[in-house]
């Protein structure tokens, strides 16, 4: 399915379209990943005595999302896709500028919640969008496309925070996602016609919203993909709250931290080219079983050596395995997106809501309890990935049986 007719102006190409939708989705990877180097530093001035209470200073971010992500899609489907980013968009300059004034950890967190539910708004809002321009096949394209170059901002994120660190204090390093909000604003107000034609928007009702829930709660293969991407984002979101720990605590990698986390951010964003370049000659399904299949093949193998050295593996080891396995995730989490949405295009953006609150709700759930057996040990996080990966596998197989009626 090719760009549809907008509700209003002319669409945009698809490289300025691509370009504006990763610029908005990376405001969840700028609040995680640019505060990241910060942490010594946030313990320090907030007298953080738990190193292990850090890890909130992510899991919040997620938190607030999973909370705003149940409030937007039914408001996107209401008032259009435009104005309920604008919205959420306020309150995650709202959160950016309580953060920047914290003054204990629970101000930081409050303000972490808020930037989180804020930027649910443009992450669940532009998977309704590009529904309602695309569909199989070709949103998976279009959407790996986004997450490619939405990779370039975790890339690079840390690298900025390191150098705000240099010649400011952590504070600063709010007011540069303050910067990248008003202008990914601003270029939504300007160029991006409304997708939503007013004829087709819903009430925001409790009859109404109760009503696509019961249908898509009732779509079997979109809750089997959605709890696959709840699993294996799980296991990612616990690398993203113990990496700097890992990195410092285990290897004694500080300064150059950014430097690490980039490069595995570039080989996330590599893979996401490759898989909007293959999705439409192999499928989303066949991708995301060798997927699922190579990072628990990869997983199982490494966690024997890691088991064996006490946790505590050679950095090249460890570098070598996360290079592996986050070239397979970029063809995880557009692809089982698209296999959630694709039944749902009537819905859009309620549909957006509940697969990724859903799915966001697992992952924060099971991630906290990962994060909360991190002892300066690599054990549990390549643990999470083998067993949650394995499980995500079997979900993978009861959908498509479902969605064929095998099943």
């Amino acid at each position: 399915m090719t760009q549809a007719v907008l509700s209003q102006g002319r669409p945009l190409g698809t490289a300025e379209f691509v370009a504006l939708m990763a610029l908005l989705t990376s405001l969840v990877a700028l609040s995680v990943d640019a505060i990241l180097p910060a942490f010594p530093y946030i313990a320090t001035d907030l007298n953080v005595a738990d190193q292990n209470h850090l890890q909130f200073l992510v899991t919040f971010v997620f938190l607030g999302m999973s909370v705003g992500q149940l409030v937007f899609g039914p408001v996107s489907d209401r008032i259009g896709r435009k104005p309920a980013i604008y919205i959420g968009m306020g309150i995650f300059v709202a959160g950016a500028l309580l953060a920047s004034q914290a003054t204990s950890l629970p101000m930081l967190l409050a303000g972490r919640f808020l930037q989180g539910a804020g930027a649910a708004a443009p992450k669940v809002v532009i998977v309704a969008l590009i529904r309602d321009q695309y569909s199989g096949r070709e949103m998976a394209r279009i959407t790996s496309f986004v997450m490619a170059v939405f990779i370039a901002v975790p890339a690079v994120a840390p690298m900025m925070g390191q150098i705000t660190l240099m010649v400011a204090h952590w504070p600063t390093i709010f007011y540069a996602m303050l910067v990248q909000a008003s202008v990914a604003t601003l270029w939504l107000a300007l160029r991006q016609p409304e997708t939503l034609a007013p004829e087709h928007r819903r009430p925001i009702s409790p009859r109404a919203i109760g009503q696509a829930a019961l249908e898509i709660a009732r779509c079997r293969p979109t809750m089997l993909y959605t709890v696959g991407t709840g699993l294996i984002f799980a296991s990612f979101m616990t690398y993203l709250a113990t990496a700097q720990p890992i990195f410092s605590g285990i290897y004694g990698i500080n300064e150059l931290f950014p430097l690490y986390f980039s490069s595995l951010a570039l080989v996330f964003g590599a893979a996401s080219v490759v898989n909007g370049r293959i999705v439409r000659r192999f499928g989303m399904q066949l991708l995301c079983k060798v997927a699922l299949s190579g990072v628990v093949v990869i997983s199982m193998l490494f966690l024997g050596p890691v088991m064996l050295l006490g946790g505590q593996p050679p950095l090249w080891t460890f570098m070598v395995y996360l290079t592996l396995t986050f070239f397979f995730l970029p063809l995880l989490f557009g692809n089982l997106n698209a296999l959630a949405m694709e039944p749902l295009g009537h819905v859009a953006g309620t549909a957006a809501t509940m697969v990724g609150s859903v799915s966001t709700f697992i992952g924060l759930f099971l991630s906290m309890i990962i994060g909360s057996f991190y002892d300066n040990s690599l054990t549990p996080i390549v643990m999470g990935f083998a067993i949650l990966g394995a499980a995500s596998l079997m979900t993978l197989v009861a959908a498509e049986k479902a969605a064929t009626g095998s099943g």
